[in-house]
């Protein structure tokens, strides 16, 4: 995987535009002059989340003793079930959270942008090729970068595409992240088959 691929990915794991609306939703008690303080704190806390992932996730999985494959193909279902809500949304799958005040760590940070398919997704590249930590680390960092102006921006974005162009948006990227969820879960299961056919 190519660092442009990794942070395409990893952008759409993100999903800034499908999660617009949650962050308006979560920041609708909160002065709007603290809006944009608010919303580069959790971006920051995020990104740590994920850099803290990359780098101890690895571990923590060897320590554990789970295999690449089940790796991969856990991450190619986790992405495949955001990547289905986000196709075919629904009250029960959201992952709306109600909160009052000020909001902290949660829910803008996590899940809304460091979410579970963006943790294993970054878990899951550095156990694949920890020698490449360096390229992980950039795509991570772009992709996060990439991220920023969407959010900063969420109100007037929500202005101009309207809650209809916002949901359309959102759906194609999911589709675009169900292909990449069966291509990892396709190569989770090559890798096991292949040392199921080692160990005989």
């Amino acid at each position: 995987m190519s660092l442009t691929s990794a942070a395409v990915m990893l952008f759409l794991v993100m999903d800034p535009l499908g999660n617009l609306p949650l962050f308006l939703v979560a920041l609708k008690n909160v002065p709007r002059e603290r809006h944009r303080r608010i919303i580069l704190r959790e971006l920051c806390i995020a990104l740590g989340f994920l850099l803290l992932f990359l780098f101890a996730g690895g571990p923590l999985l060897r320590l554990l003793g789970l295999s690449e494959p089940a790796l991969g193909i856990a991450g190619g279902i986790i992405l495949m079930l955001i990547a289905l809500r986000m196709v075919f949304p629904s009250a029960e799958a959201s992952l709306h959270e109600t909160s009052s005040g000020e909001p902290f760590i949660v829910p803008l940070a996590i899940p809304y942008v460091a979410g579970p398919s963006a943790l294993a997704t970054v878990l899951l590249m550095m156990s694949r090729d920890p020698e490449r930590w360096p390229v992980w680390t950039l795509a991570v960092c772009c992709a996060w970068a990439a991220c920023v102006p969407f959010f900063l921006l969420s109100s007037r974005l929500r202005d101009l595409l309207g809650e209809r162009g916002l949901t359309a948006v959102e759906r194609l990227m999911g589709l675009i992240l169900i292909t990449l969820a069966v291509e990892m879960l396709m190569n989770g299961i090559r890798q096991f088959l292949a040392q199921a056919h080692l160990a005989t």
